[in-house]
C-alpha cells in the first residue's frame, strides 16, 4: 500500500538566548532582595535595567556575570558566549599599568590577541603605561570600560557606564553601543543616554522585574500603564495598598504638573538669560541696580587664566565674559581636564586671574557640592555629620527639624542615624551631601557633579529642590537631560582656553555651537527609524505653518487632558467601584492610562516646540 508523502509543517523556533537567569532569587539580611526573577538577553537586544538605589540592579548585574551565585533558581550562558563587564567601582588590584588591567580583559590564552589591547587604547586616548594610582575618576572609568570590549565580547553588561566621562566620550560612547551587535544590558540614570540607546526596559521594582519591548522613551508612560493595573489587582487585596498605589501614581501625575509650571518658567528665565548673553539693555539695569544692592552675583570682565606645564604655558581661560545675575542657573560643561574647575574659582574668587576682572556681590554666601565628598567623614554618623555639636535637630530654613524627619526627605531610614558614613553606597552618600549642603543657607549654590550615582526618583528630586531655589546656582554635570531641565544657561569650556556662553539648556548650546575637533574618533550615528533632522535654525526664522499651529493648540489640549486625566482617577479611586462594576473598573483603569501617556506626550510635544521656536528667534 502506498503512503502519501505528507510533509510535516515547519516549525521556527526562537534561538536560544546569550545569557539568562531563571528563577533567580536572592535574600538579603534574610528578606528576598528580589524573587523568581527570569530574564534573557539575545543577539542585538539593548535593554536598560532601571529602579531606585538599593533596588538590586547591581546584584542582578552581577549574577548575569557570573560573579555571584543566586540563593535559588539557575544561570544560562550559551556555550562560547564571551561577556565583558563593566562595574561600578573597578577592582585595580594587583595591576600597575592602564596596559596590563585592560589585557586581563581577553580572554584566558589568548595572548595573541595583545594587539587589541592597543588598538582598544587607542581609541580611548589611554596611555598604556601610564600608572594606575594616579588616574583621575573618568581616565578609570575609561580604563575599566577598555577592558570590558578589549575581548570582543558577545554580551556587554554595563553598570552606570557614563559615570565621570565627560561628554564627548558620552557621546563617542553611545555611537560605539549602537553600532554594536551584541547583546546590551546597561544600568544608568542618565535618560538622554537611555533614550537614544535602549530599546527595552527592566524595571526592578520592590524584588520583582517587569519587562517591557517598548523603548526607554516610552517608560514614563509605560509605568504609568504598570501602576494602573497595579491598582487593579490591589483593589482585590487591601484597602491600604490601594491607597499607597494611587499615592505612587498621583505623585507622578503631580509631578508632571509641576514640571509643567517649571518648564514654563524655566522658557522665561531663557529668553531673559539670553538678552543677557547677548548684551541687551537689561543687564546694564541690573549693573545699575547692583550698586544700590541689585540683582548682580557675578561680573567677569574679559579674564584670562593660563598655567605652567611641562611643556609650556597652558590656557586655561582666554578673554571670557559673563554676567550671572540672582536667580540664574549656570550649567557649566566640557571635557575633563579642560578647566571647569579653574573657571568655577575665578568666577567664585578662589583664584585670581592673570589679567582681567572679577566682580562679586559682597552679600554673598556660597554652598559647595563637591563631587569627591571632602565633607563627609568616614567614620561619623548621619547624626553627627548633619548634628556636629550634639542634639537631634538640625536647622533648615531658619526652623529647627528633627534630623530623622529631616533625613527621610532625603530617603534615609531613621534606624541609619547611627551609622558610619563608610558604610554607605555612592548614592547613599550623595544624598547625604545634599541633605548638609540645603540644610545650610545659601545663597549662591556651587555644584560639581551632584547627579553621579543617583537614581531617577532622587534626579527628579533634586531638579524639583533646585528649580525651587531662589539663589543663584552654578552646576558641572555631564548629564544632558538634568542640564536641559533645569538651566537657563550653559558655559561651554572647550579646551585651550576657548570659553563661551549659550542661552539655555544642553540641547540649545548643541543647536548652536561650532563644530568641534573631536579628540576621541566617532563613527557616523545611524539615525533610528522614523526621525526626520529638523531644519537648520540658521535657514529659518521662525516655525512653519502647522508647527506653529500646533504649538498654540497644545496648551487648550494639555489643559483638557489634564482635566480628564483628574476626574479619571477620582472615579478610579472610588474603593466601590471594582465591586459594584469590575468591567467599569477596567475601562476607567485603561482610560486613566490612556490619557496619562497622551497628556505626557502633548508636554514633551509643547517643550520641543518651544524650544524650537526660541533657537529659530535667536537665530534670527
Amino acid at each position: 500500500m502506498a503512503h502519501a508523502n505528507c510533509a510535516r509543517p515547519l516549525t521556527f523556533m526562537a534561538p536560544p538566548p546569550l545569557l539568562a537567569l531563571q528563577a533567580a532569587t536572592v535574600t538579603f539580611g534574610g528578606r528576598p532582595l528580589f524573587e523568581a526573577v527570569d530574564v534573557a538577553i539575545g543577539r542585538g537586544d539593548k535593554v536598560c535595567l532601571v529602579g531606585r538605589n538599593g533596588s538590586g540592579k547591581s546584584t542582578l548585574l552581577r549574577l548575569l556575570a557570573g560573579e555571584n551565585t543566586p540563593d535559588g533558581g539557575e544561570r544560562f550562558v550559551q556555550p562560547g558566549c564571551r561577556i565583558g563587564t563593566l562595574p561600578q567601582e573597578p577592582d585595580i588590584t594587583g595591576f600597575s599599568t592602564i596596559h596590563d588591567f585592560v589585557a586581563a580583559g581577553l580572554p584566558a590564552g589568548d595572548e595573541e590577541s595583545l594587539h587589541r589591547v592597543d588598538a582598544v587604547l587607542d581609541r580611548l586616548q589611554l596611555p598604556a603605561e601610564r600608572s594606575l594610582d594616579v588616574l583621575s575618576g573618568g581616565k578609570l572609568r575609561r580604563t575599566a570600560l577598555a577592558r570590558a570590549l578589549v575581548g570582543s565580547p558577545d554580551v556587554l553588561l554595563l553598570d552606570e557606564p557614563t559615570n565621570h566621562l565627560d561628554l564627548p566620550t558620552i557621546e563617542w560612547l553611545e555611537s560605539e553601543l549602537l553600532a554594536f551587535r551584541g547583546g546590551l544590558l546597561v544600568i544608568s540614570h542618565d535618560r538622554a543616554f537611555l533614550t537614544r540607546l535602549a530599546r527595552r526596559v527592566w524595571w526592578l521594582d520592590r524584588g520583582r522585574v517587569r519587562q517591557s519591548e517598548r523603548p526607554f522613551s516610552d517608560f514614563e508612560a509605560w509605568q504609568a500603564e504598570q501602576f494602573a493595573a497595579d491598582e487593579d489587582a490591589a483593589h482585590k487585596l487591601d484597602r491600604k495598598i490601594v491607597s499607597e498605589t494611587l499615592w505612587l501614581r498621583e505623585g507622578l501625575s503631580a509631578r508632571r504638573t509641576r514640571n509643567m509650571g517649571r518648564v514654563r518658567a524655566l522658557l522665561d528665565l531663557r529668553q531673559n538669560r539670553a538678552d543677557h548673553v547677548a548684551g541687551g539693555r537689561q543687564v546694564k539695569m541690573a549693573i545699575a541696580e547692583t550698586e544700590t544692592g541689585g540683582r548682580l552675583v557675578i561680573e567677569a570682565e574679559h579674564i584670562s587664566k593660563s598655567f605652567e606645564t611641562s611643556s609650556g604655558l597652558r590656557p586655561m581661560v582666554h578673554d571670557f565674559s559673563t554676567r550671572i545675575l540672582r536667580g540664574d542657573r549656570v550649567g557649566v560643561i566640557g571635557r575633563n581636564g579642560a578647566g571647569k574647575t579653574t573657571l568655577l574659582k575665578l568666577l567664585t574668587g578662589r583664584l585670581a586671574p592673570d589679567s582681567g576682572a572679577v566682580r562679586l556681590s559682597s552679600t554673598l554666601e556660597p554652598a559647595y557640592f563637591d563631587q569627591k565628598r571632602i565633607a563627609l567623614d568616614p567614620e561619623a554618623g548621619l547624626r553627627q555629620v548633619l548634628c556636629p555639636f550634639g542634639g537631634d535637630s538640625v536647622m533648615v530654613n531658619g526652623m529647627p527639624r528633627h534630623v530623622a524627619s529631616y533625613l527621610k526627605d532625603f530617603l534615609f531610614d531613621s534606624r541609619q542615624l547611627d551609622s558610619p558614613v563608610r558604610t554607605l553606597s555612592g548614592g547613599e552618600r550623595n544624598r547625604l551631601l545634599l541633605a548638609l549642603l540645603f540644610a545650610r543657607p545659601s545663597n549662591l549654590l556651587i555644584m560639581d557633579e551632584p547627579t553621579n550615582d543617583l537614581d531617577m526618583d532622587t534626579l527628579d528630586l533634586l531638579q524639583e529642590v533646585l528649580s525651587d531655589y531662589q539663589g543663584t546656582l552654578l552646576l558641572v554635570s555631564h548629564d544632558r537631560d538634568f542640564l536641559d531641565r533645569l538651566v537657563t544657561s550653559t558655559i561651554a569650556v572647550e579646551g585651550d582656553g576657548i570659553v563661551s556662553e549659550y542661552a539655555g539648556g544642553y540641547s540649545d548650546y548643541a543647536r548652536q555651537r561650532p563644530p568641534p575637533p573631536a579628540s576621541i574618533p566617532t563613527r557616523p550615528t545611524p539615525r533610528p527609524a522614523g526621525v526626520v533632522p529638523l531644519p537648520a535654525a540658521r535657514n529659518r526664522r521662525k516655525l512653519g505653518y502647522r508647527q506653529q499651529r500646533e504649538l498654540d493648540q497644545l496648551p487648550e489640549r494639555i489643559e483638557a487632558l489634564s482635566r480628564s486625566v483628574a476626574t479619571l482617577a477620582e472615579q478610579v479611586a472610588d474603593p466601590t467601584l471594582f465591586r459594584r462594576d469590575p468591567s467599569a473598573f477596567q475601562r476607567l483603569t485603561a482610560e486613566l492610562a490612556t490619557r496619562q501617556s497622551e497628556m505626557a506626550a502633548a508636554e514633551e510635544s509643547w517643550l520641543e516646540l518651544q524650544a524650537l521656536r526660541e533657537a529659530l528667534e535667536q537665530g534670527a
